[in-house]
């Protein structure tokens, strides 16, 4: 059993964690101070294991110069991509295609940086072997919105607002389900179904970026030095749940934004939480824009797609500074 450390000792170590994982940078001091002290970030009413940087991101945001980070639970519309959209929030951390459908509709939105890659498992019921298998069935998700529909569109999907995915395939009332940590991990220790898609590590889902930063225009236009300081922050609490996966799931349990030690211990193993410097992030937003473009989710080309809602600018300059 793992002991909660004190917590001003596990604070300071955060800290110090944080600055020897992301080697030299820019000091945060030799900087002008953020242009507003405050900062609007999204928690779900059902956790998500795969955003734990961004729930442990306290300490790191306060090092920057912000005071007042709000983690706003809900908003107009059924997920996060709609609360950034309509001004709700300043970043959201959102699966890609989320973000682009919502660049496609006008949202005045930019995507900043890949944050990880392959945080999505389809499970299936033992009787399916392959993706191909699932034409016609049944298959879970819990958030309609925000879900990867787009991976697949050969399906019926389900969604219960009483019952999880997991749940459902337990009783049989789907076949599948296409989840996010916990999930995976809850159903692998309740031997629950098996693995036919896992995108950390199955091509070509692994080769790019999930998960994106997400700001408003309005947000960067009028505070571009907050801007890359936040993205600065969350990408020193990515870096952590590489270089210390332990201390984040502690941190994360203790803030109750993880339901369980192990399961977001394992989820850290899963994720590619490695991937940021590497993955070329406007590599990925095409390739979902495409895929969402031939289905006719969207009805922009992919360079639209990126011309109208994509900033590399925050991104470039950490990459610089934040070298290895």
């Amino acid at each position: 059993m793992h002991m909660i450390q004190n917590r001003r000792t596990f604070v300071a170590g955060l800290a110090a964690g944080a600055a020897g994982v992301v080697g030299r940078s820019t000091p945060s001091w030799a900087e002008p101070l953020p242009e507003t002290a405050t900062v609007r970030l999204p928690v779900f009413y059902k956790i998500s294991d795969c955003q734990l940087p961004e729930y442990i991101s306290t300490e790191l945001l306060r090092a920057e110069g912000f005071t007042d980070i709000q983690f706003v639970a809900s908003g107009t519309g059924p997920d996060s991509p709609d609360w950034l959209a309509h001004g709700e929030l300043d970043f959201d951390w959102p699966f890609l295609p989320a973000a682009i459908r919502s660049i496609d509709s006008g949202a005045p939105i930019k995507v900043l940086a890949g944050m990880h890659s392959g945080c999505l498992e389809l499970i299936a019921d033992n009787s399916i072997h392959s993706v191909l298998q699932l034409k016609g069935k049944r298959v879970g998700i819990d958030i309609t919105n925000g879900t990867p529909r787009e991976l697949l569109i050969i399906i019926h999907w389900v969604a219960n607002p009483d019952l999880s995915s997991l749940e459902l395939l337990a009783e049989g009332k789907i076949d599948a389900f296409l989840g996010i940590p916990p999930l995976p991990q809850e159903a692998r220790e309740r031997k629950l179904g098996h693995v036919i898609l896992k995108t950390s590590i199955d091509h070509p889902w692994s080769q790019y970026y999930c998960c994106m930063l997400t700001s408003t225009v309005d947000y960067m236009s009028r505070y571009p030095v907050a801007t890359k300081r936040v993205l600065r922050a969350l990408l020193k609490a990515v870096d952590l749940c590489v270089s210390d996966p332990e201390r984040v799931a502690r941190l994360a349990v203790e803030r109750g934004f993880a339901s369980r030690y192990d399961y977001a211990l394992q989820a850290m193993g899963d994720v590619r939480y490695d991937t940021w410097r590497d993955y070329d992030a406007e590599d990925s937003m095409r390739f979902y824009a495409l895929r969402m473009q031939e289905t006719k989710a969207i009805s922009m080309s992919p360079q639209e797609v990126l011309d109208r809602g994509t900033d590399w600018r925050f991104l470039n300059e950490l990459k610089r500074e934040m070298k290895t």
